[in-house]
Formats: structure tokens, sequence, C-alpha cells
């Protein structure tokens, strides 16, 4: 089991550091480990370092401290938080958090975060000033898919009042948020100035509000499925079919491009842009090329193809349809070709592998499971890890089939097309870069 062991100081849900960290340790009783509070789990926590508070090296400490004072291994991760036009430094770190402990995540672990009732108030409240659809308004899940295995959020019934004095009895030391004393923030003006005045008159509300959140989610696990459904039939590799998106009625058709903007990893634009997609940039003529830009995200129209790149992420082409049982040898259009080659040490079953898939380019956050067994990775970490260098992963050949990567040119290649003890026939792809 994978721990988060403290939250960071710019998740404003998430004040007390060392209460938190401790009650996600185990809730444990003095006098015992975590390991013996939990005899069946293998328990771990990871902290992650920012780098943007001047006390971000003592948090740290501190965590070491903690998991040694409860027998917990603490695992210290450091990244380096980029701000792109219109996302907050809050979410951006979020962002690089938790793409660390997705890369962290062994297969089957469980992540605790100690998100708790009264967070989930602010968010819902936020949201909704934000003008949030109903994915904003389910806010946070108590548990859901995560990397290879989930996230959990236990503490989401229990209020911080309640928190607060499990840890005072126990005798617990905590670190206060400095940050968190700063109403120039949404979410600290909220939870200083607004909230109060409103458990003055509704006493009951967290408990309220956590109620809506949970209809909401119902209500947008029944979009999400009704989306997936959408994109499936218009998907051709990483991209959509435009005259397939432009045969749904309007709000099914930004239900569809809201899921398959999530799919892909990346943020869902606001309001109007998503309006934008899904109307100007699907009507314009097929020779158009039109785009709508957000952050550091863009969707682009080629003839009847949509796609989405990310300036974080390498330049995508429009994908193509491969025919490999006719033509196992595939011209890019970058002057490279992709050539799928029978070889009996090669790790592709060919009798498992689609009859049709298409090849495209890097969109943003696509993932495969390279190792049977293992965890599913994102390819940008598996990229990071291979030092492959830039101007190569520029041209790399995804292979996918529908919205489900396959391979990744002849570096890696998905646990559902692998060799088994009952392969027949076997093949290897082999990637010919273009000529310098």
């Amino acid at each position: 089991m994978l721990l988060a062991a403290l939250a960071s100081h710019t998740d404003g849900g998430q004040s007390r550091v060392g209460a938190r960290a401790a009650a996600r340790a185990g809730t444990v009783s003095a006098g015992l480990t975590a390991a013996d509070a939990l005899p069946r789990l293998r328990v771990r926590a990871v902290h992650v370092n920012h780098g943007i508070h001047p006390n971000a090296a003592k948090w740290a400490a501190h965590c070491r401290a903690l998991g040694r004072r409860f027998g917990v291994p603490v695992r210290v991760l450091t990244t380096h938080v980029t701000r792109t036009p219109g996302v907050s430094l809050e979410a951006a770190a979020r962002d690089a958090r938790y793409a660390l402990l997705a890369d962290e995540l062994e297969a089957g672990e469980c992540l605790l975060t100690g998100h708790h009732e009264d967070d989930q108030l602010e968010t819902v409240l936020l949201q909704l000033f934000r003008g949030a659809g109903l994915a904003g308004l389910a806010a946070m899940p108590a548990i859901a898919p995560f990397a290879g295995g989930s996230l959990a959020r236990p503490l989401l019934s229990r209020s911080r009042a309640e928190l607060e004095e499990w840890a005072r009895s126990q005798a617990l030391s905590w670190i206060d948020d400095d940050t968190n004393y700063d109403e120039s923030l949404d979410r600290n003006y909220l939870r200083r100035q607004v909230l109060p005045l409103i458990r003055e008159r509704w006493k009951g509300v967290a408990s309220a509000v956590s109620r809506s959140a949970r209809h909401a989610a119902e209500g947008q696990r029944l979009l999400d499925t009704l989306g997936r459904a959408d994109v499936e039939r218009a998907s051709s590799g990483a991209a959509l079919f435009v005259p397939a998106l432009r045969a749904l009625q309007p709000d099914r058709r930004r239900n569809a491009l809201r899921f398959w903007i999530m799919q892909c990893g990346a943020r869902v634009p606001d309001t109007s842009r998503l309006e934008e997609i899904a109307g100007p940039l699907i009507d314009a003529r097929p020779d158009a090329n039109p785009s709508v830009t957000w952050g550091d995200v863009t969707a682009s129209r080629h003839a009847d193809l949509l796609t989405i790149t990310s300036e974080s992420a390498d330049t995508s082409i429009a994908p193509v349809e491969w025919p490999w049982t006719t033509t196992p040898r595939l011209p890019l259009a970058d002057g490279g070709t992709l050539e799928l080659k029978a070889d009996p040490h090669g790790p592709i079953d060919l009798d498992v592998l689609p009859k049709r898939v298409t090849v495209g380019r890097r969109g943003g956050g696509e993932r495969l499971r390279p190792r049977r067994g293992g965890p599913r990775r994102t390819l940008k970490s598996l990229l990071q890890e291979s030092h492959l260098p830039i101007v190569q992963r520029r041209v790399l050949p995804l292979v996918f089939s529908g919205v489900t990567l396959l391979a990744v040119g002849s570096l890696w290649v998905d646990e559902s097309i692998q060799v088994t003890a009952r392969t027949r026939r076997r093949a290897r792809l082999i990637h010919v870069l273009p000529a310098s």
C-alpha cells in the first residue's frame, strides 16, 4: 500500500502536515507501529517536495522523522513546478505531484490521501463559484482508479475538527503551513471568512454538500459511459473522426469531446473554448485546418481528423491507417519507416494484434503496460527514463487500436499484444528514422 505522507503547502485542503501524515499512516495507537496495526499490508509513505516554500526541506525532514516513529519507510520525491498561462500555482503543483505519485505507484497498490469532509465542502463550493459542471461538483471521490492501482480518501466522512481532536489525543506533533493564513487565496478566504458564517446558520452543511457531491458523481458516471461509447465510435487512433462528431447532438458532442480531452490526459478547456471546438472547429471546411488553444494544449483539425497536442509533449501529426497484413512496411510522413517483421524471438503475438491499427504521434497522456503483470506507465515517464534524445522523441511513431496504445516504435509493446507460451506467430516492430 502506498500512502501520500503529507500534502504540499499549495494544496489548501490539507493544512496540518504532521497530523495528516500520521492519520494516513494507519490510525495506530500509542506504542504500536503501523506494521503492527496492519500486519497484512505493506505500508510505505511518499512525500513530494515541490521546492516552492522556503521550509520545504524542514517538512521533508519532519516526514522522515514521523516515518521512523511509526515504523513506516518514507520516500521523498522532488519536482519542479512549471506554470503555464491560465493555470494557478496550486493547480500546477497538484499536477506535478500526482504525476510523480502515478509513476511511484506499483501494480495493485492504493494511494491514500488525507482529504476530509471540510476539504470536500470547500472544493464543491469553489467549483460552484467557478461555474463547473457535474464533474467539478462531484469533487473528490472516496475511491477511484489511479495509475496501476487506486486512489482512496478514507477520511472524507470525518471533519477537520475530529481529526485534530484525535491527533491531540495521540500526542502527535504537526506543522502548520503558514500559507493557509493568506486570505488572498480563494480557498483560505472561503475557509476563514465565509464558512464560519455558513456553519452558524446551517449546522450540517458539510455532510449535506458531500451528499450532493455524491449525486453529481453518479450523474457524471452516466455521462462518462455515454461519452466513452461516442468516442470509441468516432476514434481513429489517437484522433477523432470529425463526421462522426458532427452527427451527434450539440450537448452530446460536447460531452464526447470533454471525455476525449480528459482521456488524452489534458485539462478540459473553459466553456467558451469547448463551444468553439464543438462548433466552428468541427463545422469548418476540411481544408481550413483550424485550431483552438488553452494553456499549453491545442485541439487541431486536419481534414476529417481532430487531434490534441501539448507544448509539453512532442508535436503530433494526423494518424494514418496501417493495413499491416498486406503492407507490413509503412512509410511515415517524416521520411522514416515502421515495419512489422516476422521474428521467432519477437515480442509481438501476430494472432492477437488487431487487423486494424493506426499510427500517429504523441498527444499527451498516453499509457501502456510494457511489462506483463506490471503497472500501466505513462509514455512521458518511460521516455524520460530512456534518455531518448528529444529529436527522436518527436518522430516516434505510436501504434493504436482505437484509443488503446499498443506499441511505441520499436521501444515498448503493450501487454495486450505480447507473446505468451501459446503464441504461434511472433514479430517485432522496426522503426527506421528519417535520413538527416
